[in-house]
């Protein structure tokens, strides 16, 4: 798949407040590894193959296990996710899916079992900007396979 435009270098003013908050995001005080693992998971419900590819190696290069990271896909049946985790994908899947339930208050309620005010609105941020990374991505045919990860991330 070939690459249609290269929206980081035509609208650099566009892109620039996105990688700013991505620069918030690793110092907001949630947990590296929990953003790896929604940002992961978003990407995996859109199909977006250049963010899967980013976040999979993020995470790995941040200390994720494998066998978590394979089972991203089925978490809900899966053993090795806390409840924390769990709360945490559970409201990644529900508002990167929110045309279909609107993020019901069961969702939220056990989202705030388990976070702050602020934990809550910052992993919220999170997952509008992945699910936005992932609509450009997609759209404009990011290419996957060459991400290299950050020694940080």
């Amino acid at each position: 798949m070939n690459i249609r435009l290269n929206f980081t270098r035509i609208a650099p003013e566009a892109y620039q407040p996105m990688v700013a908050m991505e620069k918030y995001f690793m110092n907001c005080g949630l947990d590296h590894g929990l953003i790896h693992l929604v940002k992961l998971r978003a990407s995996q419900i859109n199909g977006c193959a250049y963010c899967i590819d980013v976040h999979w190696k993020d995470a790995r290069a941040a200390g994720e296990t494998e066998q978590r990271l394979y089972g991203l896909d089925a978490w809900a049946e899966s053993p090795y996710y806390n409840d924390r985790e769990r709360a945490a994908l559970t409201w990644t899947e529900s508002l990167t899916r929110v045309g279909e339930g609107h993020v019901p208050n069961e969702v939220y309620e056990l989202l705030r079992s388990q976070f702050s005010e602020k934990e809550t609105v910052d992993l919220s941020w999170v997952i509008a900007i992945i699910n936005a990374w992932n609509r450009m991505a997609i759209s404009l045919r990011s290419p996957a396979g060459s991400y290299k990860p950050h020694p940080t991330a």
